[in-house]
C-alpha cells in the first residue's frame, strides 16, 4: 500500500536526518578567514533564493529563505549562495529529527492507526460536505474507495504528492551544507526534534487536527503541477510574497510534520531564538531558515525590524512594494 510506503519511508528520513545533519568538516570545525563584508552582502542579493542581511555592532546574519522541493535541474543559480556560504565564519541549518530505532519500530508497529482511520469510520464522519465533495472530485479516477477510509494525515500527504511536491530536490541546505563541506565551515542546526516526539502526534492526536491540513491539500491538489512550479519561479524570481500565498506553500506549513500542532510553535521561537545569539556574535553567520518562519506576518524579518533592525534584501511583505 502506497501510504504505509510513505509513512515508512517518513520515518526513515527521521532516522536518518541527525547524521545528515553533523557538521561535514574532516577533521573538525575550522573558522574560514573572514572576507570583505561589502562582498558578501552583494552576493546575497544577486542569489536565486531570497536573501537577508542583517547588521547589529560587528555582527552580520545573511538569513537564506528555504523552500521544499526545489527541483534538481531547475536552474536557480546557486553559485551565489555559495560564494556566501564561503564567506561566512558559521552556519545555521534547519531543526534536525532525531528518531532511534525504537521509534521506527513503533511506528511500523502501529502503522494500521496512522495509515487508516479508527475502524467503522470515513473521511465522511470528519469533514464538511463541500471538502468532501471536492475530495470526491479529486479522487474520481480511484480504482478503488478505499481513501476513503485513510488517515486525514496520510490522505493529505498523497495529495500534496499529487500537487507536484518535488521529492528528489536539491534546494538551499543541500546546497550551503555542500559549500560548507568543501569551505571546512562548521556548522549545526538550530536545534532537535525527537522522533518519539514526532511518532507520539503521529499516533495519538484525533483525526480531525489534521483538518486544516485536509482542508489545504485539496486546495493545492485542485491548483495542480503549475501552481507548484509557480511556486518555485517565484522562489527564484524573489517575489517572496507570491511563494507564501501559493496553495502549496500554505499546505505545505499546515500539514504533517512542518504544521505539527506541537512542534510547530517549538521550531519558530527556536528560530527567533537562534538568529538573536547569532547577532551577538562577531563576524557573518549564515542562517539556513524556511522562508515561511523568517517573512510570514510576525515572522522574524518582522520582530527583527519592530527592534529597530533593516533586513536588507527582496520585499517580503506586499506594502513594501
Amino acid at each position: 500500500m502506497k501510504l504505509i510506503g510513505s509513512c515508512f519511508a517518513i520515518a526513515l528520513l527521521c532516522a536518518s536526518a541527525a547524521a545528515a545533519q553533523e557538521d561535514p568538516a574532516p577533521g573538525g570545525p575550522q573558522i574560514a578567514e573572514a572576507t570583505d563584508l561589502g562582498e558578501v552582502v552583494v552576493t546575497a542579493r544577486r542569489a536565486g533564493a531570497p536573501l537577508w542581511t542583517v547588521e547589529r555592532a560587528d555582527s552580520t546574519v545573511i538569513l537564506v529563505g528555504s523552500i521544499e522541493g526545489v527541483p534538481r535541474d531547475h536552474p536557480w543559480r546557486p553559485e551565489a549562495l555559495e560564494a556566501a556560504t564561503a564567506r561566512s565564519q558559521r552556519i545555521l541549518y534547519p531543526m534536525a529529527a532525531r528518531a532511534s530505532a525504537a521509534d521506527v519500530l513503533r511506528l511500523i508497529w502501529r502503522i494500521r492507526s496512522v495509515a487508516r482511520l479508527p475502524s467503522g469510520r470515513t473521511v465522511a464522519d470528519y469533514v464538511p460536505p463541500d471538502l468532501l465533495a471536492r475530495l470526491e472530485r479529486l479522487k474520481a479516477g480511484e480504482r478503488s474507495d478505499r481513501w476513503k477510509t485513510e488517515s486525514l494525515v496520510g490522505l493529505s500527504l498523497d495529495l500534496l504528492r499529487d500537487a507536484g511536491r518535488e521529492r528528489r530536490a536539491r534546494g538551499a541546505p543541500a546546497v550551503v551544507r555542500e559549500a560548507a563541506r568543501r569551505g571546512r565551515i562548521p556548522g549545526e542546526p538550530v536545534g532537535l526534534v525527537r522522533g518519539d516526539e514526532l511518532v507520539d502526534n503521529l499516533i495519538t492526536l484525533p483525526p480531525e487536527t489534521y483538518l486544516p491540513c485536509l482542508n489545504a491539500a485539496v486546495a493545492a491538489a485542485e491548483a495542480g503541477p503549475a501552481a507548484a512550479w509557480r511556486r518555485i519561479d517565484d522562489w527564484t524570481g524573489l517575489r517572496v510574497p507570491e511563494v507564501l500565498a501559493n496553495p502549496l506553500d500554505q499546505a505545505l506549513n499546515l500539514c504533517w510534520p512542518s504544521g505539527d500542532p506541537d512542534i510547530a510553535p517549538v521550531v519558530r521561537a527556536r528560530w527567533a531564538e537562534a538568529v538573536r545569539e547569532a547577532l551577538g556574535q562577531p563576524g557573518v553567520t549564515l542562517a539556513v531558515a524556511p522562508l515561511r518562519i523568517l517573512a510570514e506576518p510576525g515572522g522574524i524579518l518582522d520582530q527583527l525590524e519592530a527592534e529597530g533592525l533593516d533586513p536588507s534584501g527582496p520585499a517580503w511583505r506586499m506594502d513594501q512594494r
